[in-house]
């Protein structure tokens, strides 16, 4: 039985990084299904501009309907209180008891997983795909301490164009966001006239 994988993130807005990664993730025959999971923002995140949960909902939507492994899942809107992952998962668990779920994450997640919350519970429950940056050798250490930790870190080789979304959303402002997003994102940004 292959993973369910959770593809996690703000996606504010879903951008061609993201894309990338979520077509690396459906391509892989130890992959089912992949769950794109727009985050419920914490309230000590700052933006200088959040789109509507919907927005941002619709446009995962938009991208999963690309890949027949793909599918949006809002459970963290669901849940009360603070969204953490530890939480996000069990519920998950609860819910879909005959899947096996992993989560998807970047170089810079690897490097402070030991930070969040229940973290050590955390790794018990659920395997990880880490995307590496090329020959990035603190991302290598960082993927050796967590597996001493007992993490389980598949590391997925894949070539992602790296974005910002800050960044990206400055440069939808300025209209030369050409190639940095996909284009019934664009679309749809535009039709509904966000960050601008």
């Amino acid at each position: 039985m292959g993973f369910t994988v959770l593809f996690g993130g703000t996606f504010n807005p879903f951008h061609i990084g993201h894309y990338q990664m979520l077509n690396a993730l459906c391509g892989r025959n130890d992959i089912d299904e992949v769950f794109v999971m727009p985050d419920r923002i914490p309230p000590h995140k700052e933006c200088d501009f959040l789109a509507d949960d919907i927005d941002r909902i619709n446009m995962c939507s938009l991208a999963a309907e690309d890949f027949d492994k793909a599918s949006v899942c809002t459970v963290e809107f669901e849940l009360q209180g603070k969204s953490y992952t530890y939480n996000t998962v069990l519920e998950l668990k609860k819910r879909y008891p005959e899947k096996r779920f992993a989560m998807a994450c970047g170089a810079d997640m690897i490097a402070t997983l030991d930070k969040w919350y229940r973290w050590e519970e955390l790794l018990k429950e659920i395997s990880f795909f880490a995307f590496n940056r090329s020959s990035d050798t603190e991302f290598k250490n960082q993927v050796c301490r967590m597996r001493k930790l007992g993490a389980d870190i598949t590391v997925v080789d894949s070539d992602i164009t790296h974005v910002s979304s800050t960044m990206l959303r400055k440069t939808i402002r300025a209209d030369k966001f050409s190639g940095l997003m996909p284009k019934k994102i664009a679309e749809y940004i535009f039709e509904k006239g966000l960050y601008v």
